[in-house]
Order: structure tokens, then C-alpha cells, then sequence
């Protein structure tokens, strides 16, 4: 009689946590449709042309396998993101030039040259150029660039190009006109930043660029996944011999509208290639070697501090994804991880932007 009252009780007792299991697993179904339920209204909720990030977890900096990988992407480390919105495509000159109309606003290529202010940023000592180089004016490719002797010497293929600016992205006398669909350049960390301010915005920060160039995927090397292959159908970088031929294979031999190429895994287009993009981030090259290994970080906003031993006496912020001109035997940055350096005050004809928001700054 005992034995049968035991076997009774510890059959009663297996039932009751059999149902206590199902009520958990029930509620952690419940609980995980309730969460996708709401990132999907969340996501339908995004502005016209940007595109909804979910939170995620995902291997930040270089992929084992990635045979470019450089020092200052290294090592590789776990980033938590919360969600956010982020634009579908590069800042075009279209969008640009409504804020400009609403504004008046003068870029920075645009206005005129204060050696004073300049030569805070450059090394003690550093001779002022005479007055008829200090004029407005950006950085453009040198497309007639002859044989070069070193690669280290960009000097080479870049020129100092006065008149050059957003409106005249090759100098005086060109112009954006039947160009409104093509990534906006010449644009400076200060331009974006004013963009942002007048549209209710801000810039990524690097994490959420990687992030967003991720897609559904949490740690790949491309945008589009691991096969470099897939390289010229995905993104508008150079083919040939650089920076002396260009041979198009991709479609393109220079800048490229937006939209150009087919998006990754969300939706976004020309997260590799094209024109290269800023970030909040200060560019430190040391930054991933002084973070701890197991830790995972969440929402990082990068280095305190820039640093790049080719340009230690400036300010410099991450820019990333690469742009038309990236060749694997120079830079090799249509890579997730890959990123460079840019001052604050520069611009040039292959670097543009795009921007983010969250839910708190839509509410405004």
C-alpha cells in the first residue's frame, strides 16, 4: 500500500512539472511572439527610405578567414546594439540640396580658408601655403594619374582642386546636374553633422554601421556574406590595375547612383563601395587591442581619444565601407571591419554619408 501511494506521488509530481513546463515554454513562445509582434511594428513604423535595424548581438572588427585584415581592425570582439532606423541609402545630392534651400547653409569647401584655425590642427612649425593655394576648394581623384613609384605616396592619384565642392564635385565647370540619385560628396564631419541637426538625425556610430552592413548575418566578412567572388555584383569598387586603369567590370568606373547595386539582407544599398561614409567614432588605431576579450560591450561609442601614427597631431573620425576607388592591392576596405581615418575638416569625391535615428528622436 505505501509502495503505491509513493508511486502515486511521484507520478503526481512528474505531471505537475510536465505542465509547469508547458506553461513556461507556453510563455516563452508567448513572450517571444509578443517581442517579434512588437520589433515588426516597430519596424513598420520606419520613415520613408531608412530601414529598421533590430537589436542584435554580433562579432564586431575582423572575421577569421578575412585575409586583409589589418592590425587596427583586430581582434574581433562581441557588441550588443539596441535597435534603431538608419537610411536605406547614402545621403543623395537631391536630399542635400532641400537642406541647403531650407538653410542657406555654406559647406565647408565652400568657404574660405583660415589659416589660423587650420594650423591649430597641423604640427608646430608647419610653413603656411601661399594665398593662392589657400582657397576653397576639396580633394579630387586624379583620374590621369600616370605610373606610380609607391603606394604609400597618395599625393599620386589625390589633388587639391580649388572651386571643388558638392555642386561642382570635379571643379569648376562640372556640375550635379541629372545627378540628384548619386551619393552627395565633398562633405565634411562638420556638413553632416548640420544635416543631421536640420533633419532630426544624427550620424552611426561605428557599431551600428557594422551592425547595419550585417544585415540578418552576425559576423561575415562582406555585407552580402563570406565569397569575395560576389564582390563586383554586389559593390562599386575599382577592377584593374590602381590607380592608373579602371576597367569597369562592375558597371561602373567611378561614382555610381545609389540603389546601383542589390541591397544586403535588410534592405540597405552600397554598404560596401561607392563612396565611403562617416561615423561618430574617433579613429585610434590601439582601440580593439585595449578592450577586454570576454566582455561584450553594449551601444560602444569608440575611442576617447583619436590616434593614427600617420597623422598623430589631428583629429580624426572612422569612416567606413570603402568606396569606388578601393582595390584589394591598396585598401581592400569593401570589408565590414575595414575603416580609415578622416579629419573633421576634410572632404573629398568619394566620401559621403548616411544617417540614423531612433524611436525617442522620431517623438521629438
Amino acid at each position: 500500500m505505501i509502495f503505491k501511494l509513493k508511486f502515486s506521488v511521484v507520478i503526481l509530481l512528474l505531471f505537475s512539472f510536465f505542465l509547469l513546463s508547458c506553461q513556461k515554454d507556453n510563455q516563452a513562445k508567448k513572450n517571444s511572439e509578443e517581442n517579434l509582434e512588437t520589433i515588426t511594428d516597430v519596424a513598420k513604423k520606419a520613415p520613408e527610405g531608412m530601414v529598421w535595424v533590430a537589436p542584435k548581438t554580433f562579432l564586431m572588427g575582423a572575421k577569421e578567414g578575412d585575409e586583409f585584415a589589418m592590425m587596427r581592425e583586430k581582434p574581433a570582439h562581441e557588441v550588443y546594439i539596441d535597435g534603431f532606423f538608419i537610411d536605406a541609402h547614402e545621403v543623395t545630392n537631391h536630399q542635400f540640396r532641400k537642406f541647403v534651400e531650407a538653410t542657406q547653409y555654406i559647406t565647408t569647401a565652400e568657404k574660405p580658408i583660415d589659416w589660423d584655425e587650420i594650423k591649430k590642427d597641423l604640427p608646430e612649425g608647419t610653413p603656411k601655403p601661399a594665398d593662392s593655394i589657400l582657397q576653397p576648394g576639396s580633394l579630387i581623384f586624379n583620374k590621369n594619374a600616370g605610373k606610380v613609384v609607391s603606394m604609400n605616396n597618395y599625393s599620386q592619384w589625390w589633388s587639391w582642386k580649388i572651386g571643388a565642392n558638392w555642386k561642382q564635385p570635379e571643379g569648376p565647370g562640372s556640375s550635379i546636374e541629372g545627378k540628384d540619385n548619386f551619393p552627395v560628396v565633398h562633405i565634411s564631419y562638420h556638413d553632416a553633422l548640420s544635416y543631421c541637426k536640420w533633419a532630426n538625425r544624427r550620424l552611426p556610430t561605428e557599431a551600428e554601421w557594422e551592425a547595419a552592413a550585417q544585415g540578418k548575418n552576425s559576423n561575415t566578412i562582406f555585407t552580402w556574406g563570406n565569397d569575395k567572388k560576389d564582390l563586383n555584383a554586389n559593390a562599386n569598387t575599382w577592377q584593374g590595375n590602381f590607380p592608373v586603369t579602371n576597367i569597369s567590370e562592375d558597371g561602373f568606373e567611378y561614382i555610381s547612383p545609389v540603389k546601383s547595386y542589390p541591397s544586403n539582407s535588410i534592405g540597405l544599398y552600397d554598404m560596401a563601395g561607392n563612396v565611403w561614409e562617416i561615423t561618430t567614432d574617433l579613429f585610434n588605431v590601439n582601440y580593439y587591442q585595449s578592450l577586454k576579450p570576454d566582455e561584450v560591450l553594449t551601444n560602444p561609442t569608440g575611442a576617447e581619444k583619436s590616434y593614427s601614427p600617420a597623422n598623430p597631431a589631428q583629429l580624426e573620425y572612422v569612416i567606413k565601407g570603402g568606396s569606388f576607388l578601393c582595390h584589394e592591392s591598396y585598401c581592400a576596405s569593401f570589408r565590414i571591419s575595414a575603416k580609415m581615418g578622416m579629419e573633421p575638416s576634410s572632404s573629398s569625391d568619394h566620401i559621403g554619408f548616411r544617417t540614423v535615428a531612433t524611436e525617442k528622436m522620431l517623438l521629438k
